[in-house]
């Protein structure tokens, strides 16, 4: 794919890919914003290169993933270093208002991430587990469990 391409195909999927890099930032703007940046700039330096083997969206929503869990890593790893320095805990999130939003922040991570792809993204289940690098049957699996407990957690007093 010739730079124009794809600098058009990045241009046309940036609204979704800002929806796809806010949940894997834990709804954090100015993180997805950043994780954004950092996986555009990867495609464009050719660090991320499509192969064609899947779907554009597909392969871009799985370099994003990937970007946010190398920061995710980052970050942990920083915090660690200066946790001897640290003279005070961290401040918890701040609580989420939406009843959705906070069951959703209840599930397991990739519960959560196959419910976004699925019901926000409009991937398949089968788009989303190579988003994700897992098995289809994993993902299913991932999807019929998380849609079960947010059934449960949104009939809950």
């Amino acid at each position: 794919m010739d730079a124009a391409a794809l600098r058009a195909q990045l241009e046309q999927l940036h609204p979704v890919s800002y929806g796809w890099a806010l949940a894997c930032c834990s709804r954090n703007p100015m993180e997805a914003e950043d994780i954004l940046q950092t996986a555009y700039w990867k495609v464009l330096d050719g660090r991320a290169r499509y192969d064609g083997r899947a779907a554009f969206k597909t392969w871009l929503f799985a370099v994003i993933r990937r970007t946010a869990a190398d920061e995710r890593r980052r970050h942990w790893l920083r915090r660690w270093r200066l946790a001897d320095y640290r003279q005070e805990p961290p401040e918890p999130p701040a609580p989420l208002s939406e009843m959705l939003a906070a069951a959703l922040a209840q599930l397991p991570r990739r519960q959560r991430e196959v419910l976004h792809l699925v019901f926000y993204q409009d991937l398949t289940i089968e788009a989303a587990a190579a988003v994700m690098g897992v098995a289809v049957g994993s993902a299913r699996t991932h999807y019929e469990r998380g849609k079960q407990r947010l059934r449960e957690l949104l009939h809950e007093p």
